[in-house]
């Protein structure tokens, strides 16, 4: 496999995650979002994927795009260990809570939504973040165990630690939601985090490295 990646892309560290869980080894191709204007807008980048966003996952004879597609088929191909919960009320959170973070709350302050908001990035990105977090707060009081949902890792998780970390660099005030930062930290903890981590890409900068 061949994963295209951007060390600090949310989007790609789920997908690290979902390969480092599973022990999928694969090769990693950086694709720089802020160099020469942007090497996702490039003709061959195009060619691979039409919407000029990381990650893009080349395995299995076919080209995915789509984090969450990526995953779920990584799930599907490799079962063990499982990311989606058997019990159907479980897997139906996940699901819920992997939509709220990948759709609800990481593309209203991504960096394309941000370059348009000009001097009111900042503030923007805070915003965004923190009305999704009180949202996801309230959820995490039914659903979560040690982890998103329950005691087992899910798709879930892989979604709120690479948020947790846009919520860090955008200066997001973690101290009113508790939840999150508790299962933040547990899922720190273990190692497909900590290597999958954008500290430790091979794209990372000198200055950013762990």
């Amino acid at each position: 496999p061949i994963l295209y990646s951007y060390f600090r892309s949310s989007c790609s560290w789920r997908v690290r995650i979902a390969l480092a869980l599973k022990g999928i080894s694969y090769d990693l191709v950086p694709v720089n979002l802020i160099k020469d204007g942007g090497q996702q807008f490039s003709a061959e980048f195009k060619a691979l994927n039409p919407m000029q966003q990381v990650p893009a996952l080349k395995i299995d004879g076919i080209t995915l795009s789509q984090s969450l597609a990526i995953i779920n088929y990584l799930e599907e191909t490799h079962p063990n260990p499982r990311l989606l919960p058997q019990d159907a009320k479980k897997r139906a959170q996940v699901r819920m809570i992997a939509d709220h973070i990948a759709s609800g709350i990481q593309p209203l302050q991504n960096l394309s939504v941000l370059k348009q908001m000009g001097e009111k990035k900042m503030e923007w990105a805070q915003n965004c973040i923190m009305s999704g977090f009180q949202a996801l707060e309230q959820i995490l009081q039914y659903t979560a165990g040690r982890y998103c949902v329950g005691d087992e890792v899910s798709m879930a998780d892989l979604c709120l630690v690479p948020q947790v970390a846009n919520a860090e660099r955008f200066k997001v005030d973690m101290g009113p939601y508790p939840t999150i930062t508790r299962i933040n930290k547990a899922l720190l903890e273990l190692e497909a985090f900590k290597i999958s981590h954008p500290s430790r890409q091979p794209d990372t900068p000198a200055e950013l490295r762990a």
